[in-house]
């Protein structure tokens, strides 16, 4: 009866590797190790926002409109989840990306303002926080470039002769990507320009003091 049950088991065993079940569980679980590092460099860039508004706040206070902007993306972002179990949904992924987008936009606009203003390109603070950002946007780039060639190879094998027997099976399926339109851009990190490229004669008489901002 064992030796009867011992061999069940390895024609199983030999069954399901055979069909292609440890190769999609295993590109699964790469899908899902690459998706984590992405919501990780977002949410990386969401914890910066709050000390890099508080020291533009400090220098251009009156720029309520773009750093509110800034505030209201940031909401967004943090009120969507997408987590591995629903990344097979295309609307789940539309909304996220679309949260991550208006998150970028919204940045880039608190960036062009910096420009008026040569005191808060001075401080230090700021200095320090457009280094994390440039890095963060770059890894973004990555994690992002990642998780499309993870998801291109999982849904290939679910999708072909005869592993796509098997996901049926087990029901595996498809998982969203991020979309074609925006292939250029995720492909490409976005330009963080402080301006420390330009010349301003007042930066000189500016004030190096780094501001003290508690992140929210």
């Amino acid at each position: 009866m064992k030796r009867l049950i011992t061999s069940a088991l390895l024609a199983s065993i030999l069954t399901l590797s055979g069909c292609g079940y440890n190769n999609l569980q295993a590109l699964d679980e790469d899908t899902n190790a690459k998706w984590s590092e992405v919501v990780n460099q977002y949410q990386r860039r969401a914890d910066l926002v709050p000390n890099l508004v508080a020291v533009v706040e400090r220098y251009a206070e009156h720029e309520k409109e773009v750093l509110t902007e800034v505030a209201q993306a940031r909401s967004r972002v943090g009120s969507i989840q997408l987590t591995p179990e629903t990344l097979n949904d295309p609307n789940a992924m539309k909304a996220y990306t679309d949260a991550q987008a208006g998150m970028t936009s919204a940045l880039s606009r608190l960036m062009m303002v910096t420009e008026n203003y040569p005191q808060l390109k001075a401080d230090g603070m700021f200095q320090d926080l457009q280094a994390q950002l440039e890095g963060t946007e770059n890894r973004i780039t990555v994690a992002r470039n990642n998780y499309i060639q993870s998801v291109q190879g999982y849904n290939t094998t679910v999708r072909q002769f005869p592993t796509n027997l098997t996901a049926k099976v087990f029901g595996m399926q498809t998982k969203a990507n991020f979309s074609v339109e925006n292939e250029q851009a995720i492909s490409t990190a976005p330009t963080v320009n402080f301006g420390n490229n330009s010349n301003n004669a007042n930066t000189g008489n500016a004030s190096s003091g780094s501001a003290t901002a508690t992140a929210q």
